[in-house]
């Protein structure tokens, strides 16, 4: 389960329609546990990939930047979070190829249904399980 304050939530939908036809993303900062966590923060990152329509890349120098900013700040790499501006609220076979952090959420908020839903990377299954993403009504950091 991860649980996500729902201004978080709201600027994650704001950021992907803003970003559309372009995937967005981020590193989403809080509270890791293998089975839940709690998204605290979000820290936008600049999509790098060489067709940001249909995948999503963040520059290592930056990502380093971001987990430095997130550690800084007392929080742990809850996990990241993209959007999927014409497709489905699912892990495409390009994110399944792509996952690398085990037992991290991978956020991905599709714009066709303004949907919000959370995907746990399960490395020794080398599959996406989804996860449970409970909205909160507390308060959320959001880092620009």
């Amino acid at each position: 389960m991860i649980v996500c304050p729902d201004p978080i939530r709201e600027t994650l939908l704001e950021d992907a329609r803003a970003g559309a036809p372009a995937e967005v993303c981020g590193v989403l900062g809080g509270e890791f546990g293998r089975e839940r966590s709690r998204i605290r923060s979000h820290y936008p990152a600049e999509n790098v990939a060489s067709d940001p329509q249909i995948r999503y890349q963040i520059a290592p120098r930056e990502q380093l930047e971001l987990f430095e900013r997130l550690e800084d700040r007392g929080e742990e790499i809850v996990g990241f979070v993209h959007s999927h501006p014409e497709g489905p609220a699912t892990p495409s076979a390009t994110d399944v190829a792509d996952a690398t952090w085990p037992d991290r959420s991978y956020v991905i908020v599709s714009l066709p249904g303004d949907d919000v839903t959370s995907w746990r990377w399960r490395s020794g299954r080398d599959e996406f399980e989804r996860e449970a993403c409970e909205v909160s009504s507390g308060s959320g950091v959001q880092t620009r």
